[in-house]
């Protein structure tokens, strides 16, 4: 389990340049529980570094959540690449508020959590808002490839916290263009 976590974070594209701290905090038993670990981490991050300090609380009960920042472009008065809080998550098979519950079969060990759906999706009244979106997906999808290609992923989902189906999301999007 740890090992692919630290495959995951290996793979990451990770920010250069942050506004703070990457965070590791490990969790016992449930997401109720104060943390176990709670360890910063100056830049440039090293994934080696954090999934041993991981693998220091290597239980089937703990849930592992490391935060840390990754370049998306985002429009304030004008396009630019910024750093944009993301968040990999991995879960012990018998955490309690594993995303999963207790389906073994539909377990989820991997998550990450890429931020807000609005960054992937563009915005009819921004200019050049198509291209930025895409160049932010492109960014998403090609960590998820590498993903696929690099751990045995049996299924991934997508989804965001704003609801609702995001590809479908997407093609409306698009199609407001």
């Amino acid at each position: 389990m740890l090992r692919q976590y630290g495959k995951a974070l290996e793979l990451f594209p990770f920010s250069p340049q942050n506004p703070a701290d990457s965070v590791l905090r490990v969790q016992a038993v449930s997401s109720g529980e104060p943390p176990v670990l709670e360890k910063a981490y100056l830049d440039p991050v090293d994934p080696k570094t954090v999934a041993a300090d991981a693998g220091e609380f290597l239980h089937d009960d703990c849930a592992y959540s490391f935060e840390t920042w990754w370049g998306l472009w985002m429009f304030e008065k004008d396009w630019t690449l910024q750093p944009a809080r993301v968040a990999l998550h991995c879960f012990g098979p018998r955490f309690n508020d594993s995303p999963a519950g207790e389906d073994e079969q539909h377990a989820e060990h991997l998550r990450v959590d890429f931020g807000l759906d609005t960054w992937f999706l563009p915005h009819a009244d921004l200019p050049n808002a198509a291209w930025y979106a895409r160049s932010n997906l492109k960014g998403l999808l090609k960590y998820v490839h590498a993903l696929d290609e690099g751990l045995p992923v049996e299924r991934r989902s997508l989804w965001t916290e704003s609801g609702g189906n995001f590809a479908e999301r997407l093609r409306e999007a698009a199609g407001e263009l």
